[in-house]
């Protein structure tokens, strides 16, 4: 069972997600290898990770949130097969494991649209799909679940925050390796990307590791890094599962709010400590969030209490997630199969 050292360390990893375990330990009050033994644990037991992520719309990416419903027999190889996709994350099976959710992020033109345009169309097992649009996220992504940043007093959390000379952050001026480099329309050249798909894979690879990927030294690197996470364009997101800390029950929750109180809504959603994600949508459920709760009465509770009393909220459907297959970071493909999204 997770104890109260277990979720400082995953505030900690909040905070910042290449923190050095000696940071962490002190101010933790504990030993490196204690806080190394305990990440490594939660690696195992509890799926926990960093994921180095660039912000979609600095990318010059769109997100989708996609709802594909197939039958009992086909969902979890269709669910399968979108987990492989690197243009997906947080694929999750739904509605007793008839539906599929996932968020799929788009490149500019036909091409970059390639899983909603051609490829699900042309597959025989979805029997119904719908396609939203992220338009705005109230909650999520650089802002944490407030579940997993409550173990640490507000002292802990400034030793641990990156400060404008320390890690994470950026110096003046582009550096050396950036000045002049050949960039894409978004601002990001290929050692970028190339560092960017290394974070994606471990948000805490060493610089070292990082410099080999990249072709730059580690010093260029570390410069680099710190600018893209200073503005906004890299950030450090952490994996786990939400039962860790107690969240057993999850939930998908799909809200129709007339567009003239849809912001106001969705900044006050923002601030419930059971939602982990609050964005605008397409679509005339226009509001989305993920719920995690203790268990169903707790989810009944917040649905009829809470999100009862919002009046704004016209519309309401809820749908309890059995499984998530993929959360932000990559997973490995297992081999490949015909019939299946590719």
């Amino acid at each position: 069972m997770p104890d109260e050292l277990d979720r400082a360390v995953v505030h900690a990893l909040r905070i910042d997600g290449r923190a050095p375990f000696s940071r962490i330990a002190a101010v933790l009050d504990v030993s490196p290898q204690t806080v190394a033994r305990r990440y490594r644990r939660l690696r195992t037991e509890a799926g926990l990770r960093v994921v180095g992520l660039a912000d979609p719309h600095r990318a010059g990416r769109a997100q989708w949130l996609l709802r594909l419903t197939a039958g009992p027999h086909t969902a979890q190889g269709l669910a399968q097969a979108l987990v492989r996709r690197p243009d997906t994350a947080w694929v999750k099976l739904t509605s007793g494991g008839t539906e599929i959710t996932a968020i799929v992020e788009t490149a500019p033109g036909a091409d970059g649209h390639s899983l909603l345009l051609r490829d699900i169309p042309r597959t025989a097992a979805v029997t119904a799909v719908s396609a939203h649009c992220l338009l705005h996220t109230y909650r999520g992504g650089p802002s944490a679940w407030p579940g997993s940043t409550d173990a640490l007093t507000e002292e802990q959390e400034a030793r641990l925050r990156p400060t404008e000379t320390g890690p994470g952050r950026a110096t003046a001026g582009p550096s050396r390796a950036t000045a002049g480099a050949i960039r894409s329309p978004t601002g990001l050249d290929r050692t970028d990307h190339a560092l960017l798909a290394e974070l994606h894979r471990d948000g805490r690879t060493p610089l070292g590791d990082l410099a080999a990927a990249t072709g730059h030294t580690p010093a260029t690197v570390a410069r680099r890094l710190a600018e893209l996470r200073a503005d906004g364009t890299v950030f450090l997101d952490v994996e786990y599962d939400t039962r860790l800390l107690g969240a057993d029950m999850q939930a998908l929750l799909w809200m129709s709010v007339a567009p003239a109180h849809l912001d106001r809504v969705g900044r006050a959603l923002a601030t419930h400590r059971e939602l982990a994600l609050v964005a605008a949508t397409t679509g005339p459920s226009n509001l989305t969030a993920t719920a995690l709760c203790t268990d169903p009465a707790d989810l009944h509770r917040y649905l009829t209490r809470r999100l009862g009393s919002v009046p704004e909220i016209t519309a309401l459907e809820s749908a309890p997630v059995l499984r998530t297959l993929k959360s932000a970071g990559p997973v490995a493909p297992p081999p490949s199969r015909r019939g299946q999204v590719r």
